[in-house]
């Protein structure tokens, strides 16, 4: 049973590292190669997908995506939607799609002379899947190799960090003083009552 509680215990961290990692803000340095439009009809991915962009009908099953195509500073290629996230989750409450589709269209640039961008996105790239992180800013930098620290996940995860042990303090305490004494007093009892019937039925023998 130690075994299962461990795998039980791996998996459900696991899980949340995943969560985490997919919805937390990412930055990539890059340079935008092209800008497109697609028609996406989603299917099992759909869960990977806005549910649809802010003002438009939700009935409507397949809609006109935007895409912008990268290089990144390790020479990848990589390709980010382009969507509004509208009031839903991830909560980033980004309405501004089409503007944003116009700024990285004018940061287009080419291999001869790049315009390095940070993207910050979140989500993730999958070719078998076909899922792409979505883009929810950008903005011209000096180089490749500028140093991009994430203040937002720092704080955010500190804070989940002490929220987390927090609890776990307090139900801790709390399972000391109320809970432990209840079973200890539960397992004495059973003890008594055991010692009683033994003794019971020693003396009809």
């Amino acid at each position: 049973m130690r075994y299962v509680k461990w795998v039980i215990i791996l998996l459900f961290w696991a899980l949340v590292a995943a969560f985490l990692h997919y919805t937390l803000p990412q930055h990539d340095i890059a340079r935008i190669s092209d800008t497109y439009e697609k028609r996406i009809d989603p299917g099992e991915n759909r869960w990977f997908w806005s549910q649809s962009a802010s003002g438009e009908s939700m009935s409507v099953t397949g809609r006109d995506v935007f895409f912008i195509q990268t290089r990144l500073n390790n020479d990848k290629v990589m390709v980010y939607r382009n969507e509004d996230t509208g009031w839903g989750w991830p909560p980033y409450f980004k309405f501004d799609t089409s503007n944003l589709q116009a700024e990285a269209a004018d940061l287009r640039s080419t291999s001869g002379s790049p315009q390095w961008v940070v993207i910050t996105h979140y989500g993730w790239r999958n070719e078998f899947l076909s899922i792409y992180p979505n883009a929810i800013g950008l903005r011209p930098v000096e180089g490749p190799d500028v140093r991009i620290i994430p203040w937002f996940n720092i704080i955010f995860l500190t804070l989940l960090v002490a929220i987390c042990w927090a609890i776990y303090v307090r139900w801790r305490r709390f399972r000391e003083a109320r809970i432990d004494p209840v079973f200890e007093e539960m397992g004495d009892n059973l003890d008594d009552a055991g010692g009683w019937l033994k003794g019971l039925f020693g003396r009809k023998r």
